[in-house]
């Protein structure tokens, strides 16, 4: 009998921890003994995790737009290309923080027609402390995308638990219930959860990534000429966006630690690889949810020194005159 690829889809909004997973994934797939391979989507002009990733996992990388819209159909022949080329066990698709991951679904859906492929899990990796953040509120395109992105999935990984209270944890697990039911919910830190219990099947042997469409759902679909034609509306994400800045020169840490404190809350993440002027040594920058973290790499081949910054509505123009200035570029008049 002809062998079928396993699908896994990794959804979480920005900064929620789903690389971090996916690293997890790989680790426990590889100990398996199986070949996994990666689609991996970033909204931005770089794949950051990409250029210092493992060499010996077969990556498609979908960049410069969301998975789920404008570079949608090209995920059903990035997957086609994998399969026949590496010859996988499984895929995990990586989507971007602002993907809805039932558009993705759609997708793999079309790849399946013509190939023999299976979605086993649908995973959301939810930030608990962002979730509560945003259920406070209760507003916003962002709180319901996230509410779309925990309503698809077959499987919550509910992580960051150690940054709310028990009474705080108590609050975002009854949130999670109340929007799907069904879906199994593990807490933890830093992803680090039983792979068996994640990777199981129901007890019917599918998955559950139905989706529900109820009163408080949320939903505040828009129609556009680009929209997505396979029978409903998909909402758009204009009000998302992307800043990618190359660097000619290293730059001094003190000042681009000050620099990224200042980040007006509208940029939500940013990941970059930078050399400073006053180390020896060059940097994976992370920032996520006003949280900024650095980590020294040696980048493999020949990697440019960038940033990408991802948000809402923040002015490109006065982050680019920043940096500009923090390279001795820009000088005030």
């Amino acid at each position: 009998m002809e062998r079928v690829t396993s699908i896994y889809i990794l959804s979480g909004f920005l900064g929620s921890g789903k690389t971090t997973l996916l690293s997890r994934l790989l680790a426990h797939f590889k100990h398996q003994e199986l070949r996994p391979a990666i689609v991996m989507n970033e909204i931005g002009e770089v794949n950051i995790e990409g250029l210092v990733g493992d060499e010996k996992v077969p990556t498609a990388e979908m960049l410069s737009g969301c998975i789920c819209c404008t570079i949608r159909s090209d995920l059903s022949s990035e997957i086609a290309m994998l399969v026949d080329r590496e010859h996988p066990d499984v895929i995990i698709i990586e989507a971007t923080g602002i993907a809805n991951p039932m558009e993705i679904l759609d997708a793999v859906a079309e790849a399946s027609l013509y190939m023999r492929i299976q979605v086993n899990q649908l995973i959301t990796v939810v930030d608990a402390a962002h979730l509560l953040h945003l259920n406070n509120e209760q507003k916003g395109k962002t709180y319901r995308l996230m509410q779309e992105q925990i309503r698809a999935a077959s499987f919550l990984v509910l992580n960051k638990v150690d940054q709310v209270t028990d009474l705080e944890k108590e609050t975002v697990m009854e949130c999670l219930e109340r929007w799907n039911p069904h879906a199994p919910i593990v807490p933890a830190v830093r992803c680090d959860l039983n792979m068996d219990e994640l990777l199981k099947r129901d007890t019917q042997g599918h998955p559950r990534h139905e989706h529900r469409h109820g009163e408080d759902s949320g939903h505040d679909h828009k129609l556009t000429d680009n929209d997505c034609t396979h029978g409903h509306a998909h909402e758009t994400h204009d009000h998302v966006m992307s800043y990618t800045y190359y660097f000619s020169n290293p730059i001094d840490s003190v000042e681009f630690e000050r620099f990224i404190a200042g980040l007006p809350r509208d940029v939500y993440r940013a990941k970059g690889i930078l050399t400073f002027s006053d180390t020896n040594s060059r940097f994976l920058f992370q920032y996520a949810f006003r949280e900024s973290d650095f980590m020294k790499i040696t980048p493999q081949g020949q990697v440019p020194d960038v940033v990408v910054f991802i948000g809402e509505h923040f002015q490109k123009s006065l982050l680019k005159e920043q940096l500009e200035k923090l390279e001795g570029k820009h000088t005030d008049a």
